[in-house]
């Protein structure tokens, strides 16, 4: 479904703010796939999320995304095949608009909200429901008025309204409550069974990385340094993880937020 090969993108080259985001890093994914991206910050990961969603141009190398070769494809093109989540819960929603006229936006149910159809709203309804959260009754509140983890759990079903062929989470529990955050990512692993959906998941969860998908990546320096999964991945510790982690760098995991997680 996702094929990377030998991407490679240095900032601010030929200056003393240069600096390698990605070290020809190459990466396939199956069909359905669910893989959870690992590393401290700097190692690169935000910054592949950025090459796949088109935000800059890749020095080297080529991104191909269902057969379909996407790596010099404008952002907005990129966005009708990739949903993707932020950090933060106030990105990826409009807050002044209401929470039908959001969703009418992702399931493009036309340019105008005053034809919205009494089938799309009970549409809508349905789906908000799914999320368990009261949404439902409230479709014509502002999303602004929304809490954190409805808001990011709205995002999430505006960008698998219609599923894309390939779904990027980007810490996208991280500025939540931890009982929201378990919330939004139970919601998160229906949505992406019920529509077998392709994803990468970066998180800062090292219990999570190992828990979720079925396939956990850790990058360091701009590329990937262990690719585990089946029997492999399901037998590992996060002990393991941090034991592979220097087996393959050379030195031990220093970042505080990753480990006390």
């Amino acid at each position: 479904m996702l094929r990377i090969e030998h991407l490679s993108k240095t900032f601010n080259p030929g200056t003393v703010n240069e600096k390698t985001a990605i070290a020809d890093l190459s990466l396939h994914l199956a069909p359905g796939d669910f893989v959870t991206i690992i590393g401290s910050n700097g190692a690169g990961k935000s910054t592949l999320f950025n090459a796949i969603a088109g935000d800059f141009m890749a020095d080297t190398g080529s991104i191909l995304l269902d057969g379909r070769d996407i790596t010099f494809l404008p952002p907005h093109k990129r966005s009708k095949s990739i949903g993707r989540l932020f950090q933060d819960p106030m990105r990826g929603s409009a807050p002044h608009m209401t929470i039908e006229e959001n969703l009418a936006l992702a399931a493009g149910s036309g340019g105008w909200f005053s034809h919205l159809t009494a089938a799309d709203r009970v549409r809508f309804r349905d789906r908000l429901a799914l999320l368990d959260m009261g949404l439902e009754d409230r479709m014509r509140q502002p999303v602004g008025l929304l809490s954190g983890g409805q808001r990011q759990a709205l995002t999430l079903l505006m960008a698998t309204f219609c599923p894309p062929k390939l779904l990027m989470l980007d810490e996208h529990t991280a500025a939540l409550d931890p009982a929201t955050a378990e919330k939004v990512l139970e919601i998160t692993k229906n949505v992406v069974s019920e529509n077998k959906i392709t994803t990468l998941m970066v998180t800062h969860n090292m219990h999570q990385a190992l828990e979720l998908g079925n396939r956990t990546l850790m990058m360091d320096g701009g590329n990937i340094v262990l690719d585990v999964a089946g029997e492999q991945r399901a037998k590992m510790t996060v002990a393991d993880l941090l034991a592979q982690f220097k087996l393959g760098v050379g030195k031990d995991l220093d970042n505080d937020r990753m480990l006390l997680s």
